[in-house]
């Protein structure tokens, strides 16, 4: 598994479209809703392949572990997932925000 924070002018639709060319399956992760202290804002994306490369960021490194094993379950099924992150005390060994706040993140896969 590889990532990198997608470079400045770097366009995450148009690295999937390239992906999905070089015939990668892939999808595209988009941050929907915050609230609170969150570390990317919305429209923030993440375009995974099949493999479990990434680039890009929806939560500047505390949940996209997770995004990308969602993200891989999504290309098998091809169904779509609104996933949701945060903290709670009673949660707290799940993968969440440590800065507070919530995020949505659907995650699609690209045709």
């Amino acid at each position: 598994m590889t990532s990198n924070l997608l470079g400045q002018g770097t366009d995450p639709l148009a690295l999937a479209e390239r992906w999905v060319g070089e015939g990668r399956k892939v999808a595209l992760a988009t941050v929907v809703e915050t609230w609170g202290s969150a570390p990317r804002p919305v429209g923030s994306h993440l375009v995974i392949d099949s493999e479990g490369n990434f680039e890009g960021s929806v939560s500047g490194g505390c949940v996209e572990g997770a995004v990308v094993g969602e993200a891989i379950d999504v290309l098998e099924s091809r169904a779509p997932k609104m996933l949701e992150f945060g903290v709670a005390d009673e949660t707290a060994w799940q993968v969440g925000l440590s800065c507070g706040g919530r995020i949505k993140v659907y995650v699609e896969p690209v045709a």
